[in-house]
């Protein structure tokens, strides 16, 4: 087993080697605790949801953190305009945040530290700064001279002489340098603010993560992660800043997943294309948001649209399809767990589940590869064909062959579904909320539908097929697919 990961500040995949055998520190740019949660947010937590489940799946002992920026200009301009303390600003949303991550199936991160609860981090750390020459105070403020860290913009690629050249200079502007960077701001009046040596006031957006990943996982720890937005100028500080006080690298691999666009378009507020996660789940399951996203490569951008998330629950349906056929292949009764002693396990159940693990192999393996979740996932709706191939194919097999392929086929899925976060409800179950959440959507009402369908069957009781297949040409107007069994006529909704 070999896990290559695409290191941002090399642009190339490189093979992992953990710190510590068998351990894994992660650290992850979490929420500015002033809004609700949405699509963007939303990707970068379910794409490293599903690094750390693969990893400790791999058998890896992961130390996941994720923190809270619950003080911030953009929390306290929220909490004056409410006439609120910030801290029930961010109290509010951290709540919210947590709520739209259990909905998504994301598992909570091993810490998840607060910026407020780690002040004397961040005071001994700024501190340390500047008794090595990195860091300057003036009238309360204290900035990271950029000028005397040189290894300044490896992450991002840039030349720090470009990047000076290009800088907008304020004539009243207290830095050396324009491209200096806050590490601690002075208090002003009505805002929160903490004792530091240099003068009360609050700290930068930058130093809370070197703080907080330095208390947590070291001073260099494995894997640092965010989204493509944060390289420059957030996780390029933390470097300069975590770096200059060690003189050991802050992180020996930095991933970051792309941006979400909308309709083509990027997101912003301007153009008011921000879809909050709790507006989406109101009208698609929580595995079909998950399933859009990781049908992408985390590197990539990814196009949210409708179409986009009903090609995706499209997806789902299939795969969902064949774990209910999977719950029936054997009929009611449980089967055996073995053929009978005298009988040979057929050559063609032997294919089928060596396929199987093949495709569970194969899965890892793309998973392996920069965590790559659109190959993975063509491995699983291979998984999807080899089920209804053999449901097609086999119907005449013994039970005990049907039950034996089951439990292969379904420890599969268990695989599938414990990585992506997927497959985690009972078959009949989503079905059932797909129907309801569909109908919804699309203003049909469901108990005229099942009124439509006993008609059409008393119909078929009395062999009127004419009215029979009348009935089942208005449902079908209304995209509702009928599958008929010998006792039973069930519906969904396409």
């Amino acid at each position: 087993m070999s896990i290559k990961i695409f290191h941002t500040a090399t642009r190339k995949k490189e093979v992992f080697q953990p710190v510590a055998e068998g351990k894994i520190g992660i650290y992850v740019c979490g929420i500015t605790a002033y809004d609700v949660c949405h699509i963007g947010h939303a990707r970068a937590a379910v794409v490293f949801d599903v690094v750390v489940r693969h990893l400790r799946s791999r058998g890896y002992a992961v130390t996941y953190v994720k923190n809270f920026t619950d003080i911030d200009d953009k929390i306290i301009v929220r909490a004056q305009k409410e006439g609120v303390m910030f801290s029930e600003i961010a109290e509010r949303f951290i709540a919210l945040h947590n709520e739209d991550m259990e909905a998504l199936g994301v598992e909570t991160p091993t810490i998840t530290p607060r910026a407020t609860e780690h002040m004397d981090d961040m005071i001994a750390l700024i501190t340390v700064l500047m008794e090595k020459g990195f860091a300057y105070a003036i009238d309360g403020d204290v900035y990271f001279a950029v000028n005397n860290f040189f290894p300044y913009g490896g992450l991002s690629g840039r030349n720090l002489d470009d990047m000076q050249a290009g800088a907008r200079v304020d004539i009243n502007d207290k830095k050396k340098n324009p491209m200096d960077f806050a590490l601690w701001k002075a208090s002003k009046e009505g805002e929160p603010s903490w004792d530091a040596p240099w003068g009360k006031g609050r700290p930068g957006w930058h130093i809370e993560c070197s703080a907080m990943s330095r208390r947590y996982l070291g001073e260099t720890f494995d894997i640092h992660g965010g989204g493509e937005d944060l390289i420059f100028p957030h996780h390029e500080n933390e470097i300069a800043q975590s770096q200059a006080a060690t003189g050991r690298p802050l992180a020996n691999y930095w991933m970051h997943n792309g941006f979400v666009k909308v309709n083509s378009e990027k997101m912003s507020k301007s153009l008011g294309n921000i879809f909050p996660i709790r507006e989406i789940l109101k009208n698609y399951s929580p595995e079909v948001l998950r399933l859009f996203l990781l049908q992408s490569h985390y590197r990539s951008p990814v196009d949210y649209s409708t179409g986009s998330l009903n090609e995706a629950r499209s997806g789902l349906i299939r795969c969902y399809t064949a774990l209910q056929q999977l719950k029936e292949i054997a009929g009611t009764s449980t089967g055996s767990k073995a053929l009978p002693a005298n009988e040979k396990s057929p050559a063609r159940l032997d294919e089928y589940i060596q396929r199987l693990n093949e495709l569970m192999e194969k899965f890892d393996a793309a998973l392996d590869d920069d965590f790559n979740t659109a190959q993975g996932l063509g491995y699983v709706f291979d998984a999807v064909r080899q089920v209804n191939n053999f449901i097609t194919a086999e119907r005449n097999m013994a039970k005990e062959g049907k039950f034996i392929f089951r439990q292969a086929a379904t420890k599969a899925f268990e695989h599938f579904g414990a990585v992506l976060g997927i497959f985690q409800d009972d078959p009949d179950k989503f079905f059932v909320s797909d129907k309801e959440m569909e109908s919804r959507k699309r203003g049909l009402d469901i108990a005229e539908i099942e009124s439509m369908i006993k008609a059409r069957q008393e119909a078929r009781l009395n062999r009127d097929w004419s009215r029979a297949d009348e009935i089942r040409s208005k449902l079908a107007e209304l995209h509702i697919v009928l599958k008929d069994s010998k006792d039973i006529t069930t519906w969904s909704i396409e």
